[in-house]
């Protein structure tokens, strides 16, 4: 019961670990419209600054391995 309490404690910093990695290609991040971009950075806890070529730039080194960039 204790860790149930510690948990929903440490939820209301605001912060949650989506469960899933996001799996989108370069090509992927790069035709992403600026909303999408909003959504997925606001999703784990990154900032959400810039146009949407300094968020596209993020999301990549962010999300791909670099190989894939």
């Amino acid at each position: 019961m204790n860790a149930i309490r510690s948990s929903s404690a440490s939820s209301s910093s605001g912060f949650q670990m989506p469960l899933h990695y996001p799996r989108f290609k370069k090509k992927d991040y790069e035709t992403m419209p600026e909303w999408r971009l909003d959504c997925l950075l606001k999703e784990y806890g990154l900032p959400v600054v810039g146009d949407a070529d300094e968020k596209r730039k993020f999301a990549m080194g962010a999300f791909l391995w670099p190989s894939e960039q």
